[in-house]
C-alpha cells in the first residue's frame, strides 16, 4: 500500500470510536488482575498470591498466542465457520485495515480489544483447580486452552464467518465464548484434579476486602467489557453501560436476600457474588435490552447461580470458587433471556445494526438460537477441556495436581517461595531482651523471627 493509499485508508476512521475501544481494552485488562483479587480473597492465605499471579500470567500467555495465531485462528477474514486459518498469524496484515467488528477502527484496535477477552477467559476458569493445581502446567493449559477451545468458540459467535453468527445467535460481549466456555472449563477442571485435602470448614475466605477490591475492579472493567464491545461510541455503548449496571446493582441485592433467609445475616460475600452473577447475566444481552428487563435479567440470573451453587454439593465436586454455578450457569441464563428480551430498537442505537429481536418482537425462533450456541458451546469447552486435562496429566512434568505435602504448605511457598503477607510467628518471638539492650532502644526483626538489637 503506497502512502496515498494508506492516508485515505487512515481518514475513514473514527477518532471517538478509536479511543472508546481503546479506553475500553485498558477497562478490560484491569478485570484480570480484579478476578486475581477476588479468587485470591475467597483462598486461605496460604495460596493467595499464587492466585493472583496465574491470573497475571494469563495476560502474558494468552497476549503471546494471541500474536502467534491465537488471533487470526479467532477473526480472519476469510476463516471457516468453525475455525479460522493463519492468515493473520503473527499479526500480519493487522494494521489499518478496517476491522470485522467496525469499519470506523482499524484491525489493529480491534485485536488488541478482543485479546484482552481472550486473556481474561482462561482466568476465570482455573478458579476451579486453586489450591490445589501446579502452577507450570497451569501455564501450559491455558496456552492449550485458548487454542483448542476459546478461538473455536470465538469464531463460532462473533466472526463473520462463524455458524452461529451466520444462524442469526446473539451475544453481545461474551456469553459463550467467555462465561459459558470458563465454565464447563472449570467443571471438567474441578473433576480432574479432584477435591481438595483437608477439613470443609476450613475452605473459609481469608481476605473479604481482597473480595471487595477484586469485585470493584471487575465491576469497573465491566464497563469496558459490555460498553466496549459496541465498538463505537455511540447510543448504544451507553445503553450497555446502564443496563450492566443496573443488572449488577439487581443480582447483588437479589444475591444478599437470598442469602438473608437463612442465617439472618447481610453477606459481604453474597453481594459479590451477587453483582458478579448480575454482570455475566447481562453480558450477551446488553446490546440488545433496554433498562426494564435488565432489571428482569440480573434477578434472575442471581437466583439461578444462587441456587447452582449447591449442584457441586449433590455432584461431588469441588469447583473452589463456584466458576460454573455463576459463569456457566449465569451464561447458559443470560443467553436464554437475550432471546427472549432482545429489542431490534436497541439494537439499532448505533444505527447500523438489524436484527429480528427476540420474544418481544415477536422472533420466537430466537431463543432457538440461543439455545443451540449455548449447548454447542458448553459441550465443546467441557470434552476438549477434559480431554486436555487428561493428557497432560499422563505426561512427565506436566501433571496437574500439587503433591499432597505441598497443598498442605500452600502453593505459594511450596511453589513461588514467596507469601502474600508476612505474618510473624510470635512463638519464635525472643522476648527476653536484657534492660540495658532494651534501654537502647534499637530493635530490629530478623529473618528468623527473633528480636535483634
Amino acid at each position: 500500500m503506497n502512502s496515498t493509499e494508506s492516508g485515505s485508508t487512515l481518514a475513514q476512521y473514527d477518532a471517538g470510536d478509536i479511543a472508546w475501544t481503546l479506553t475500553s481494552t485498558a477497562l478490560v485488562w484491569l478485570m484480570i488482575p480484579g478476578i486475581g483479587y477476588f479468587y485470591s480473597g475467597m483462598a486461605r492465605s496460604k495460596n493467595a498470591l499464587s492466585l493472583i499471579m496465574l491470573s497475571c500470567c494469563s495476560i502474558a500467555v494468552v497476549s503471546f498466542q494471541w500474536f502467534l495465531f491465537g488471533y487470526s485462528l479467532a477473526f480472519s477474514k476469510s476463516g471457516g465457520k468453525i475455525i479460522g486459518n493463519f492468515e493473520n498469524a503473527f499479526f500480519r496484515g493487522v494494521l489499518d485495515q478496517p476491522s470485522i467488528g467496525n469499519p470506523k477502527i482499524p484491525d489493529l484496535v480491534f485485536m488488541i480489544f478482543q485479546c484482552m477477552f481472550a486473556a481474561l477467559t482462561p482466568a476465570l476458569a482455573i478458579g476451579a483447580a486453586a489450591e490445589r493445581g501446579r502452577i507450570v502446567p497451569t501455564l501450559v493449559f491455558i496456552f492449550l486452552w485458548s487454542t483448542f477451545v476459546y478461538d473455536f468458540i470465538a469464531c463460532w459467535t462473533w466472526s463473520s464467518n462463524g455458524w452461529s453468527f451466520v444462524m442469526g445467535g446473539l451475544d453481545f460481549a461474551g456469553g459463550t465464548p467467555v462465561h459459558i466456555s470458563s465454565g464447563a472449563a472449570a467443571l471438567a477442571y474441578a473433576i480432574v484434579l479432584g477435591k481438595r485435602s483437608g477439613d470443609q470448614k476450613d475452605f473459609r475466605p481469608h481476605s473479604m476486602s481482597n473480595v471487595v477490591i477484586g469485585t470493584c475492579f471487575i465491576w469497573f472493567g465491566w464497563f469496558g467489557f459490555n460498553g466496549g464491545s459496541a465498538l463505537s461510541a455511540n447510543l448504544r455503548a451507553a445503553m450497555a453501560c446502564v443496563v450492566t449496571n443496573l443488572a449488577a446493582s439487581v443480582g447483588g441485592i437479589t444475591w444478599v436476600l437470598l442469602d438473608y433467609r437463612h442465617e439472618r445475616k447481610l453477606s459481604v460475600l453474597g453481594f459479590c457474588s451477587g453483582a458478579v452473577a448480575g454482570l455475566v447475566a447481562i453480558t450477551p444481552a446488553s446490546g440488545f435490552v433496554g433498562p426494564p428487563a435488565s432489571v428482569a435479567i440480573g434477578f434472575l440470573g442471581a437466583v439461578a447461580c444462587n441456587m447452582a451453587v449447591r449442584l457441586k454439593v449433590y455432584l461431588k465436586y469441588d469447583d473452589a470458587f463456584d466458576v460454573f454455578a455463576v459463569h456457566g450457569v449465569g451464561g447458559i441464563v443470560g443467553n436464554i433471556l437475550t432471546g427472549i428480551f432482545a429489542q431490534a430498537s436497541i439494537a439499532g442505537l448505533d444505527g447500523v445494526t438489524v436484527i429480528n429481536g427476540g420474544w418481544l418482537d415477536g422472533n420466537w425462533i430466537q431463543v432457538g438460537y440461543q439455545l443451540a450456541d449455548s449447548t454447542a458451546g458448553l459441550s465443546w469447552s467441557f470434552v476438549v477441556t477434559y480431554i486436555i486435562l487428561v493428557i497432560m496429566n499422563k505426561i512427565p512434568g506436566l501433571t496437574l495436581r500439587a503433591d499432597p505435602s505441598q497443598e498442605h504448605t500452600g502453593l505459594d511457598i511450596a511453589e513461588l517461595g514467596e507469601a502474600c503477607y508476612g505474618h510473624l510467628d510470635h512463638k519464635t518471638v525472643n522476648t527476653s531482651i536484657e534492660v540495658g539492650e532494651a534501654n537502647s532502644g534499637v530493635v530490629s526483626i530478623g529473618s528468623s523471627g527473633e528480636q535483634k538489637v
